[in-house]
């Protein structure tokens, strides 16, 4: 039996992306083939995202943004898109799904505070993709 896989996509793959990648890796360490990508990437993580992540134990400062590959897209059991922004054409046999994450940005909430913010809510998606993807797994 295959270990189940996802990827996470988000414009950049320098904050959302990266950060539920994070999240899901800390969930189920090596039960679940753990990737990210952007449609087009940046040059680096985003500083408060990985701030954000490593104040609850998660280290993702030594990750770097990186391409959507075709071929990842079509081999993986689900793809993710964070946001509206980002957008990967469907590929028959893999699953997707859209999380619209909270932006705190909206509402006037920036800085460290928004990032906070926005790693509970991917925090959370990631606690239900975990359920669903590996049953046994649990945090």
């Amino acid at each position: 039996m295959t270990k189940p896989s996802v990827l996470f996509v988000c414009v950049k793959n320098g904050g959302k992306s990266q950060m539920a990648a994070g999240l899901m890796r800390a969930a189920v360490g090596d039960t679940v083939e753990v990737y990210s990508a952007g449609t087009k990437p940046g040059s680096a993580v985003n500083a408060l995202a990985a701030e954000s992540l490593l104040e609850i134990g998660v280290d993702i400062t030594g990750e770097s943004p990186q391409p959507i590959d075709p071929r990842l897209v079509r081999d993986v059991d689900i793809v993710v898109t964070l946001g509206g922004e980002a957008h990967v054409d469907p590929v028959p046999g893999t699953d997707f799904e859209n999380w619209d994450t909270d932006e705190p940005s909206e509402r006037g909430i920036d800085g460290i505070e928004r990032m906070r913010l926005v790693r509970d809510d991917i925090a959370a998606r990631v606690d239900d993709l975990t359920t669903r993807l590996a049953p046994s797994t649990t945090r």
